[in-house]
């Protein structure tokens, strides 16, 4: 019975070891609280996924309409070369063909009266 401790030192035991516990518990509470649930991390995950889906379509559409923008220059610059080549060949046959008939006549009429 000597190495039976006695009911002070017990209690004393059975307090510090509360106390530990205690500080454990509080310890393990601050570090839970500092985590991130799972849900939690999904739901962000997804957010995050949406967002860069969202990202990825805008750009897409920008480079779509981009695209359709310089095609559209494209055309119409086609069809201002072509405008402009019919406008030469409508200043050739209202300008220069009529002088040309002209001349010819005037030199076909000269000929003829001598």
């Amino acid at each position: 019975m000597a190495d039976d401790p006695t009911p002070g030192e017990v209690t004393r035991r059975l307090e510090d070891v509360r106390v530990d516990l205690k500080e454990d518990v509080r310890d393990v509470h601050t570090r839970l609280d500092t985590k991130v649930s799972a849900e939690r991390y999904q739901l962000e995950q997804q957010a995050a996924l949406e967002r860069e889906r969202s990202l990825t379509e805008r750009v897409k559409a920008l480079e779509t309409a981009r695209q359709r923008e310089v095609e559209e220059r494209r055309q119409d610059e086609q069809r201002q070369a072509e405008r402009r080549a019919v406008d030469r060949r409508l200043a050739f046959t209202a300008l220069v063909a009529p002088v040309l008939i002209l001349i010819l006549n005037l030199y076909l009429n000269s000929r003829g009266a001598r």
